[in-house]
């Protein structure tokens, strides 16, 4: 009888000193490591951000979109990846990143971890993308981008002679 007892103890006490690191908090946002999380990736919250925030005046995703970085179609992603690699990749490529968000935005992008953590959701997820349209541009946005695009006219050409 004390063979039985122990067991049950012993699963009992196994649970308790199990790490409490593994699972979600609140928010939805995954425990990854002792005092680490991995915020909810949220493809949909990803897509509205990508327009909102003026990604897509510089990336295009479905042909819709700036064309002075790389395009971010979950097609030229690397499947699986990891997002600390996609935000590796986004380090290097700062500088000019933050010249060009000062030029064609007037100021940097400002972003949180759960906002880019969406917007890396939205470029691996083919499904959220095939969704994506010049609509979902918000106004201000379109008007940069009405902006940069639009060809210099004649009295333009003539203000620089």
């Amino acid at each position: 009888m004390k063979k039985t007892m122990i067991l049950p103890i012993a699963i009992v006490a196994a649970t308790l000193a199990a790490p409490t690191w593994a699972g979600t908090d609140s928010s939805g946002n995954s425990i990854v490591a002792k005092g680490l999380i991995l915020p909810k990736m949220d493809a949909v919250e990803g897509q509205k951000l990508f327009a909102s925030k003026g990604c897509v005046v510089c990336h295009s995703v479905n042909g819709v979109g700036g064309e002075d970085g790389p395009a971010m179609d979950a097609e030229y992603m690397d499947n699986p990846m990891n997002p600390f690699d996609f935000a590796a990749r986004m380090w290097r490529g700062a500088e000019s990143m933050v010249e060009l968000q000062r030029d064609e935005l007037g100021d940097v992008i400002e972003l949180d971890g759960a906002e880019l953590a969406s917007i890396i959701a939205f470029v691996h997820d083919s499904d959220q993308q095939k969704k994506f349209s010049a609509a979902d541009i918000p106004e201000n946005i379109k008007e940069m981008m009405g902006h940069m695009a639009a060809p210099a006219s004649d009295a333009d050409h003539k203000a620089g002679e």
